[in-house]
């Protein structure tokens, strides 16, 4: 399977939609045939889609990521996919059947009509005539519907195992209980998917939590940025007729951490440094540590590569000896969103292997008083050597910048050129070259020390007007502006609803890989804020 990043609009290679139609699609029914030229070991998986007209290729590649996580399979095990007959001139599918070098399987509404499907849609019968376009095509492939089906911004995928091949057990899984209340914390191992996280949505981030009217601890970005940098950012906005150039903030970024400044990629915010780490890698095997931030994965699967997962139970302690040796990728967030644990920096340098690309998020760690576990370096504490190692970096947090995306990665030259090569031109606007510029000054950096240590301050103080809520349980000790806590009660699931009802936004956290019902993850405001959100909490979870 390639794992080359395909872009959401027109054909890979230079080929034309009609060149990669002739050759990857199928007109009829998936036949006895099938089984018998793909004879073999392993599974043989075929994907059913259906989605709205025009949708983009990196849409269908999550949905498509996502829904093969939930059955636990791999997508190299994928050997067609299969839609309505009236999806034949979809580039998208007809690019991800490109990139998977398997069939498009086109089939007549009317067989697809007939399918006794477990999950219909009366939207998409009523559109298309099929109660559900994906799971129909499935059942009139010959293939066994495995998992749930899943629907991601327009596109929904389910997944079949051809009933030739039998099911085989999943590598490396560990059935150990889960953490949680009185229960053990032995963490597990597994490929992709356990029917206990079924809730999880890597496309779901706190942003989603807002609306007008609730207060937000939702999101974990300062309120707005100092007057300092707004001033500064208005003038800018004066110069906006040339080109950006990064060199000068590249320049800054580099001293800040005292590097020199090829071992640094200015990004749009550090979603799109793990954009360009999945379009610019090949693992072999791609391992990231959950519960986490899920635009990693959602990048590495978006990009066409498998994943594994190592998922940690609460306390959510990191043993590197959970990661596979022959891991070739893994990430890791420290602080870790959503659970606010700092990873000693030894362990993470203990997960460094030769031949491993070792990545560490460190999105929130300029909100850590002294920056002890850093592996990113300044000039007074250089940054380990440690082969193999990138650092991804936001600006975005601590600043109040989050709209104007701004971050970085600090790795090997030769990794971050590949990754520059991937990225589009002038990714980084004027502004947010012009923020970095200002944010990593010695002045600047001293002030965000400031910021972390009165935000740990606000921290302690919600902390311990949590610790008057009867039946909730606060992850910790936390280390990031934000903590992870579970609810307990007569309606843990209910709780979410019940805050929003009283005005409160925090976010979900059962979307997290590992985190079920009744997760919230909750951003450090001041403590009169901290005072009455504990309140309306311990109402929401004891109602009436």
């Amino acid at each position: 399977m390639s794992t080359t990043a395909a872009s959401d609009t027109g054909s890979t290679d230079g080929r034309s939609p009609e060149e990669i139609r002739d050759r990857y699609t199928e007109i009829g029914p998936i036949t006895g045939s099938l089984h018998l030229d793909l004879q073999g070991t392993g599974d043989q998986i075929v994907v059913g889609i259906g989605s709205r007209r025009g949708v983009g290729i990196r849409d269908v590649r999550m949905a498509m990521g996502q829904a093969l996580s939930v059955a636990g399979v791999r997508a190299r095990d994928v050997v067609a996919i299969a839609t309505v007959d009236a999806k034949q001139n979809e580039e998208a599918l007809l690019e991800l059947a490109d990139v998977l070098g398997v069939p498009l399987k086109l089939l007549p509404a009317d067989v697809l009509a007939v399918q006794q499907v477990p999950n219909p849609s009366p939207a998409t019968e009523r559109l298309v005539g099929v109660p559900s376009v994906a799971e129909a095509a499935v059942l009139a492939s010959d293939a066994r519907l495995i998992g749930a089906k899943h629907t991601y911004r327009g596109v929904t995928v389910a997944v079949g195992r051809l009933f030739a091949v039998p099911k085989l057990p999943r590598p490396q899984e560990q059935t150990g209980p889960q953490g949680g209340f009185g229960v053990s914390t032995e963490a597990r191992v597994y490929d992709q998917y356990d029917e206990a996280y079924i809730a999880e949505d890597l496309g779901h981030h706190g942003d989603a939590e807002i609306v007008p009217g609730l207060v937000d601890l939702a999101v974990n970005v300062r309120g707005s940025a100092p007057d300092w940098l707004q001033h500064r950012l208005r003038d800018g906005v004066s110069d906006l007729s040339s080109y950006p150039d990064p060199r000068a903030a590249t320049e800054a970024v580099a001293a800040r951490h005292g590097r020199p400044a090829d071992q640094v990629l200015l990004t749009a915010g550090g979603a799109e440094a793990f954009v360009l780490l999945a379009r610019a890698l090949a693992p072999h095997r791609a391992v990231v540590i959950h519960p986490q931030f899920t635009e990693p994965e959602a990048a590495l699967l978006a990009a066409g590569h498998d994943v594994q997962r190592v998922v940690l139970a609460p306390p959510f302690h990191l043993d590197p000896g959970l990661v596979p040796d022959d891991a070739d990728l893994v990430m890791v967030g420290n602080p870790t969103n959503p659970t606010s644990v700092l990873h000693p920096a030894q362990t993470l340098i203990a997960l460094s292997r030769p031949g491993r690309v070792l990545v560490v998020d460190e999105a929130f760690m300029d909100a850590v008083p002294g920056e002890s576990q850093s592996l990113a370096g300044t000039p007074e504490r250089p940054a380990p050597d440690v082969p193999g190692l990138v650092v991804v970096r936001s600006l975005t947090k601590t600043w109040g910048l989050a709209g104007l995306r701004v971050g970085y990665l600090l790795g090997a030259p030769e990794l971050l050129r590949a990754c520059a090569a991937t990225q589009a031109l002038w990714s980084v606007n004027s502004l947010a070259l012009e923020a970095a510029l200002a944010v990593t000054s010695p002045q600047a950096v001293a002030e965000a020390e400031g910021y972390a240590v009165a935000q740990a301050g606000e921290r302690e103080q919600l902390l311990a007007d949590l610790a008057r809520v009867p039946d909730i349980e606060v992850q910790g000790p936390p280390s990031a502006p934000f903590v992870l806590l579970r609810a307990g009660g007569p309606d843990p699931a209910g709780v979410h609803q019940r805050l929003r009802s009283a005005g409160w936004a925090v976010r979900r956290a059962d979307t997290f890989p590992g985190l079920g019902s009744g997760w919230l993850r909750v951003a450090v405001r001041d403590r009169s804020i901290s005072g009455q959100f504990a309140e309306a909490l311990d109402r929401a979870v004891h109602p009436g």
